[in-house]
């Protein structure tokens, strides 16, 4: 992984673990998160091989999208390292608005 991958934060680096453990595509892991699964839980989910009456994690992840938000996929597909980056950007402008405004003000 990228040294950037890393720095994208705790919560997001669970994510970019759990969606390479659990073999998801980038749509899955923002279902995922839109819905509020944890990422460290997502194992006690994905264990059909020994309990057939599950389903798969990405169908049961689909299956609980559709029932909560009434269509099969997010609009806006969005990897978790684009999401850091957007995150990190934000921030940096947030952080660059702040020196402005104390600067003129001083």
């Amino acid at each position: 992984m990228s040294p950037k991958a890393l720095r994208a934060g705790a919560h997001l680096q669970e994510w970019i673990t759990a969606r390479q453990r659990h073999h998801l595509s980038h749509a899955h892991v923002q279902m995922a998160r839109e819905l509020g699964m944890n990422p460290r839980k997502l194992g006690k989910l994905d264990n059909a091989d020994q309990e057939p009456w599950k389903l798969p994690l990405p169908a049961f992840i689909e299956s609980l999208y559709r029932k909560r938000f009434g269509k099969d996929r997010p609009d806006v597909v969005q990897s978790i390292e684009e999401r850091a980056r957007h995150l990190e950007r934000k921030k940096t402008a947030r952080r660059e608005a702040k020196r402005l405004r104390h600067g003129e003000a001083s």
